[in-house]
């Protein structure tokens, strides 16, 4: 069973996209049957949020002093762009998984403008007999400010299928789509990869840290990014290049995750791509570097 937990956990480290996802799955391969995601509304468990000063049920969480107001991104996605990256372990000497990125263009959603975001696993030979997964992750974020709009997760594992298509509802006024489930979430709240792209429009120079309610399809969680280290050097596949060290803290009703720790490298330059991921887990320490960038 632990051979089985870990090429799962390092299959999906898709950057931070599939950090959170990753834990997720760590948590569900706890039993020991895999079980579709249940097709219920989430938590509404309060989180601060950057813009977000509507009053909602329950305790609030502390609130953030270092972050700052959201302003329009000196930087958004590019139409088209393709990012794929290799998934390691500290251990192993051999790739675990191939992992992409797609930035697909804007599409309407609703009547709005959104970005459409892609993330897609693959594990690889000889993981692969082991666990054989492939699976594909939806981001429909709006263009402003990368908050999720609708999130699907499209997932196969060792021959089942997982469908499921949310649509992010910050208002209990908004009804219920006829074309997907309603996910309830605190406005301002991002997925995964409305969260990865949102981390590289951040301005670092001049923000200390940014914190912001992010929906996995599961859970809804209070997430914070601190830069530690600015100018470090970073080696991947792709090539040599200057970055910004971010640290990720994943926080769940209040209380951050202590097994589950993640780091973003973003290249100090204008495209700030995101080339390098270090993920500790209960199981192992994975690696997910760049490797080609189209």
């Amino acid at each position: 069973m632990g051979k089985k937990i870990g090429v799962v956990l390092l299959t999906a480290v898709v950057s931070f996209a599939a950090g959170l996802w990753v834990y997720r799955q760590y948590e569900l391969r706890r039993a020991p049957d895999f079980t579709s995601p249940a097709k219920v509304e989430p938590s509404r468990t309060p989180v601060a949020s950057e813009g977000a000063g509507a009053s909602h049920p329950g305790p609030a969480a502390p609130a953030n002093k270092e972050a700052v107001a959201v302003e329009p991104p000196a930087f958004s996605p590019r139409a088209g762009e393709v990012l794929d990256f290799a998934a390691s372990v500290t251990k192993l000497n051999s790739t675990v998984a191939n992992l992409q990125v797609k930035v697909g263009g804007l599409k309407s959603l609703a009547g709005e403008n959104v970005w459409h975001l892609q993330a897609f696993a693959h594990t690889e030979n000889p993981y692969r007999m082991v666990f054989e997964l492939d699976d594909q992750f939806d981001s429909y974020s709006e263009t402003a400010n990368l908050t999720s709009r609708q999130y699907e997760l499209h997932l196969t594992e060792r021959g089942q299928k997982v469908d499921t298509v949310e649509r992010m509802l910050p208002s209990v006024r908004d009804p219920a789509p006829p074309d997907a489930a309603a996910a309830r979430v605190l406005p301002g709240t991002r997925d995964p990869l409305g969260m990865l792209m949102y981390l590289r429009s951040v301005d670092w120079d001049t923000t200390a840290q940014v914190r912001s309610p992010v929906y996995d399809g599961h859970k809804l969680y209070d997430v914070r990014a601190v830069r530690v280290v600015r100018g470090q050097n970073v080696s991947v596949l792709s090539g040599k290049y200057t970055t910004s060290k971010i640290e990720i803290h994943v926080l769940e009703n209040g209380t951050e995750m202590k097994d589950a720790h993640f780091s973003l490298y973003i290249a100090e330059r204008a495209d700030r791509l995101p080339v390098l991921m270090e993920a500790v887990l209960p199981i192992a320490t994975a690696r997910v570097e760049l490797t080609k960038v189209h």
